[in-house]
């Protein structure tokens, strides 16, 4: 049974190719023209599509959907959707249909995108809410990916309320420590891409200590100048300071409702001014005044699990009483069996690797 049979208030109607500067109607930014146009100069193809419902009154509602797609060898390629697709607001299909709607999508995108396209990868974006809950399922004849591209789970801080009850949900270690950081003379401040070689260098100090990859600095560059060519959102470095040496750094995008943590930084030196509190509390003070709903800390593992490589930045992140919340995680829906059989053997030996080299690390710092 499809989903245009079984749902009540919305009816999917199909999938047709658009214009990627439609995608930036897009409530996420992972589903806008912005980043579709971003990964498309590190090697991605973009591509815009508009998946069609219909209303309860007969109308007909599109919403686009950002597919990119990268080459593998040997002429193939795979595409990847980023939290997509999104819903309308007042949709609340259940699991199955929710399934059933991915499958029409890749169906449907299947005679869209090249023939050489060997599987299709989504991360959806619905998810479920609360440190104990399962992610929502997906089913057969999706597969699991070897390895989730965006992180599954996350902290959303609320921002509607007053600062003094942002505040007051936080642990008390954590409003103590942002405290701290002001009393032991942290101080923060905003600029942008002509400082991103202080942040580099914190980067690549906290990428060797956490065994974590990371890109180019010309990557972060691009990154900035191409953010500033979009109107409606910003896109902020953010350093800690202690008598002009810097000892932490955040790299924070605000678009529409939402400002999106997407890289943090420190140094090994001086941890104890907790200079990584102040910065992620400036960062909400300043989404709050910029009408920002939400503060994505964007990233946690799945569970509160003290042997988990990334425990500490589990802990670190929950302390800000934000939301857990848990999605799907990455899923591939396959067009050619072989070769996606072979790109997942690959990327589990990578993300194996990847995890030996974490957990020689040791437990991770803030």
């Amino acid at each position: 049974m499809s989903v245009s049979e079984t749902s009540v208030l919305r009816k999917y109607r199909g999938i047709v190719s658009a214009d990627l500067a439609r995608c930036n109607e897009a409530a996420s930014f992972l589903q806008s023209g912005f980043w579709g146009s971003f990964k498309a100069r590190f090697g991605w193809n973009a591509r815009s599509f508009l998946v069609s419902w219909e209303g309860g009154g007969g109308e007909l509602i599109d919403l686009p959907l950002l597919v990119i797609r990268r080459p593998l060898a040997f002429g193939i390629s795979f595409a990847y959707v980023p939290w997509g697709p999104e819903l309308p607001p007042d949709f609340s299909p259940g699991d199955s249909e929710k399934n059933e709607l991915l499958r029409e999508l890749a169906l449907g995108l299947k005679v869209l995108l090249p023939e050489n396209t060997a599987f299709i990868r989504f991360d959806p974006p619905w998810y479920t809410v609360g440190a104990e809950t399962p992610a929502p399922p997906i089913y057969p004849p999706f597969s699991h990916s070897a390895a989730d591209v965006q992180p599954p789970d996350t902290v959303l801080v609320d921002l509607c309320p007053p600062e003094e009850d942002i505040l007051s949900r936080m642990k008390p270690k954590w409003r103590y420590n942002i405290k701290l950081a002001e009393k032991r003379g942290v101080q923060v401040r905003h600029t942008g891409a002509e400082e991103l070689d202080t942040f580099y260098t914190l980067f690549r100090e906290t990428a060797k200590r956490d065994g974590i990859s990371i890109h180019s600095i010309g990557y972060y560059q691009t990154l900035f100048a191409h953010c500033a060519e979009y109107p409606g959102q910003e896109l902020r470095l953010y350093l800690a300071e202690h008598n002009g040496k810097t000892l932490a750094a955040n790299i924070v995008l605000f678009r529409n409702s939402i400002a999106t943590y997407l890289y943090g930084a420190s140094s090994n030196e001086e941890r104890n001014r907790m200079a990584s509190y102040a910065l992620q509390w400036k960062a909400m003070e300043d989404a709050k005044a910029l009408g920002c709903t939400q503060y994505d800390l964007f990233g946690i593992p799945p569970g509160a699990d003290p042997k988990h490589p990334m425990a500490g930045l589990y802990l670190f992140k929950t302390g800000f009483g934000g939301r857990i919340i848990h999605r799907p995680g990455s899923w591939d829906f396959t067009y050619k069996p072989l070769v996606r059989r072979a790109f997942s053997a690959a990327e589990a030996l990578r993300k194996g690797i990847r995890t030996i080299k974490k957990k020689k690390r040791g437990k991770n710092s803030l």
